[in-house]
């Protein structure tokens, strides 16, 4: 039986390597801060991407875009934040964070993806 974590694993590792063909660098995957995680940190250049992966499937009642509410922005900037002061505040090799959200949608066994930049 195939789990929600599987699938939610399956979206994120599509989403990495359509970063890595992008010329981003994964810095960390499923990264816990406190209670908080964070699905795909990335470097870009001089900048980090946090990256939220949403995926639904084909009966869900909700688009993965739409399954981002106010509270999720809330927490995984939070977490972000976070990291940042922990990790990269004093790093001179980076300019800035950015938070991207990735909307990954199996249709007839192919995942397809909207990659949103600067999502909030």
């Amino acid at each position: 039986m195939f789990s929600r974590v599987d699938s939610g694993r399956e979206a994120e590792d599509f989403v990495a390597r359509w970063l890595e063909e992008r010329g981003f660098v994964i810095e960390g995957r499923n990264l816990r801060l406190g209670p908080l995680e964070l699905d795909i940190v990335a470097r870009e250049g001089r900048v980090i991407v946090v990256v939220e992966v949403r995926r639904r499937g084909p009966s869900s009642f909700t688009t993965p875009l739409s399954s981002v509410n106010g509270l999720k922005r809330r927490n995984v900037r939070f977490a972000g934040e976070r990291l940042w002061n922990r990790r990269y505040k004093n790093d001179g090799s980076v300019d800035r964070m950015r938070f991207d959200l990735a909307s990954v949608r199996e249709l007839n066994g192919a995942f397809t993806l909207e990659y949103i930049r600067a999502a909030f």
